[in-house]
């Protein structure tokens, strides 16, 4: 292959069975479920079954599922030490990455991790160790948020669900209100798995060496970081509160698209139309504004600098992608918006996990090439002549 595509646009690298997404019609399932399906009738323990399992659980398989999850949510009190040592100034994702590629250290296995066959040692240990993971990935990210606080971490219960757990120990111990554990568990099904993004490819490329699921987590929480990727909705919020009122928003952005800047958390470069899962987030937001019997301005911002972009951005195929109705329901639900990202991190090691499995099934190391434009050989001239 000589020719060369700026961030391997349109390049497949690789073959899969977890997702699928049509940016044309709007459309992203997961192993062929469609993603409002799951959101609005499946949890995200199940979820979390099917990305890894290929199908839906039956009863008694989902309740194993689930108990391996609770029984796993206690990490070892050197995790905790190493998350004491750290600076509380340090953002969420820098804490996470950290305390992530220790676990491996805390629970090792000389299991390899290439499997051969389904059942194997490998597909085994594989199995075992994602649900490890998924299970301890919420509990690292509440149990932050309290120590960075001043306060000793919240211990976890097995009489929650994940969602509801979750709200427990990052809240500091208050029993979670119903209609917020609902909308958490949906949030964590919307943003489980979206195809070959960033993190799930430098999840792969790590899983393609061969190395432990600590490092190969840990990769992709560092690429998640990014402000391209997962810590755009950051950004969303420090946007919406910079233009402050919805009558603003027309004039702001006008502003903004004459001087070609970059309005946060509209356009995608997989859709042409509004992100299924930014549509879904949006009715969960209408959903929590009535239950409050009020809209806050900042989503009332929002809608207006929607309604604006309707207008100047969608005949250009630009819509709203998930992370521009996610802050505002995260901030909604009263989580510190340094925090958005993590909760991303959360529900997407379900699809990391998911892709590790099935690159070191079927496992070729990554090695793509470059095109080369630098200097032809030359000869080396010692310093003097210089």
């Amino acid at each position: 292959m000589t020719g060369y595509r700026p961030g391997l646009e349109g390049v497949p690298a690789t073959k899969s069975a977890i997702s699928y997404l049509d940016g044309k019609r709007g459309i992203l399932t997961y192993r062929g479920y469609r993603i409002v399906d799951l959101a609005e009738h499946s949890s995200f323990e199940e979820t979390a079954y099917l990305l890894l399992d290929g199908e839906l659980p039956d009863a008694a398989q989902l309740r194993e599922f689930d108990t391996q999850l609770r029984e796993h949510r206690p990490v070892k009190y050197n995790v905790r030490d190493i998350m004491k040592a750290l600076p509380v100034t340090g953002h969420p994702m820098e804490m996470l990455q950290t305390a992530v590629s220790s676990l491996g250290m805390f629970y090792p296995n000389n299991v390899p991790v290439q499997i051969r066959s389904p059942g194997d040692e490998s597909d085994v240990y594989v199995h075992g160790q994602s649900i490890r993971i998924l299970a301890r990935m919420a509990t690292l990210v509440a149990m932050w948020q309290q120590m960075r606080l001043g306060n000793d971490p919240v211990r976890p219960r097995t009489d929650l669900s994940y969602a509801a757990n979750f709200l427990y120990m990052f809240f500091n111990g208050v029993e979670p209100d119903p209609v917020m554990a609902r909308i958490m568990d949906e949030c964590f099904v919307l943003h489980a798995e979206h195809t070959i993004n960033a993190s799930t490819f430098a999840a792969m490329v790590t899983g393609s060496t061969l190395a432990m699921p600590s490092y190969v987590i840990a990769a992709a929480i560092g690429t998640l970081a990014g402000p391209l990727h997962g810590g755009a909705n950051e950004h969303v919020i420090q946007m919406l509160e910079e233009i402050g009122k919805p009558e603003k928003a027309r004039a702001w952005l006008g502003e903004k698209l004459a001087a070609k800047q970059v309005i946060w958390g509209m356009g995608h470069r997989e859709y042409k139309v509004k992100d299924p899962r930014a549509t879904q987030l949006q009715k969960m937001m209408m959903e929590l504004a009535a239950a409050r019997g009020t809209t806050s301005a900042i989503f009332e911002t929002a809608l207006a600098l929607e309604e604006a972009c309707e207008e100047w951005l969608a005949p250009k195929g630009v819509y709203p992608n998930i992370d521009y109705y996610s802050g505002i329901l995260y901030r909604e639900m009263g989580f510190p918006v340094d925090q958005f990202t993590s909760l991303f991190a959360i529900a997407r090691t379900a699809g990391w996990l998911a892709h590790w499995r099935e690159q070191v099934s079927e496992n070729r190391i990554f090695r793509p090439t470059q095109i080369y434009h630098g200097a032809e050989p030359r000869a080396y001239r010692p310093i003097s002549e210089r």
